[in-house]
């Protein structure tokens, strides 16, 4: 796999690390880096060895944001022709397996809407959040407007999207936006032992939470409930929840196989 602005790794034999390589451009996030990241995503997502992935910057910045050089002349046409945003960024939505943001420094407009399309955050004390399009006269556009309010509140989404301001890494955790706060030097050890952690259980048992979680903002409670139980219910079909009880219950190491 050779890609020119993002590079990869496999951890562990079991985690793949994709890091979003364009440090003269802070990371900022173009169509090509973005078809690379897709196409790196679905081909470890198809990797049955792999049980999780990473997705990584630089310590100066995660991602700045989108290339505002490269779209500064875009029309209208321009976008809504070649389905701008949709035809790439949003690859991430169907990958199936646990996907961590290790966010350092700068992670801003398409940056943080990028991190927030994962499946969790953790961040490194430098990290900053921001949606500052209405700077530049527009408004996010890879749902910024959607998924700050439903990890933030309405209230601090619209503060950060009218008036442009950073939130800091102390405030993001305060606020729900990341799941925990480590210091800079040990960014990549916490979030490889969290993914490696991660890609140690079942994969079926991890890809169900990950369905299931994630239904929880596309349904009712009581329709997701039903959803929940029903993944529950079906992983008893499976080798690895007979494997995962049996070593529960005769206090040994599980070994799961995916089955």
């Amino acid at each position: 796999m050779n890609y020119e602005l993002i590079t990869t790794r496999i951890e562990g034999d079991k985690v793949a690390v994709i890091t979003l390589n364009r440090p003269k451009q802070l990371n900022a996030l173009n169509d090509a880096l973005m078809d690379e990241l897709g196409d790196a995503l679905k081909h470890f997502d198809a990797n049955a060895n792999i049980g999780c992935m990473v997705i990584t910057g630089s310590e100066k910045a995660f991602a700045a944001g989108a290339d505002i050089g490269a779209m500064a002349n875009y029309s209208f046409v321009d976008v809504y022709k070649s389905d701008y945003i949709s035809r790439n960024w949003e690859t991430i939505r169907s990958v199936r397996k646990p996907v961590i943001a290790a966010v350092s420094g700068f992670a801003l407009g398409g940056g943080c809407e990028l991190a927030m399309m994962c499946d969790f955050i953790i961040a490194a004390d430098n990290a900053r959040f921001g949606q500052p399009e209405i700077k530049i006269g527009v408004i996010p556009g890879a749902g910024g407007t959607q998924r700050l309010p439903r990890a933030i509140s309405k209230s601090k989404a619209m503060d950060m999207a009218l008036t442009g301001r950073m939130m800091d890494a102390a405030e993001a955790e305060r606020a729900g936006l990341v799941s925990r706060v480590v210091p800079l030097a040990n960014l990549m050890e916490e979030t490889l032992a969290a993914a490696l952690m991660i890609a140690s259980y079942s994969q079926l048992a991890t890809m169900a939470a990950k369905e299931s979680v994630n239904r929880a903002f596309e349904s009712s409670l009581s329709d997701g409930v039903m959803f929940e139980r029903r993944l529950f219910h079906a992983l008893f079909a499976t080798t690895d929840q007979k494997e995962g009880m049996d070593a529960f219950v005769n206090k040994r190491p599980a070994r799961f196989s995916n089955l």
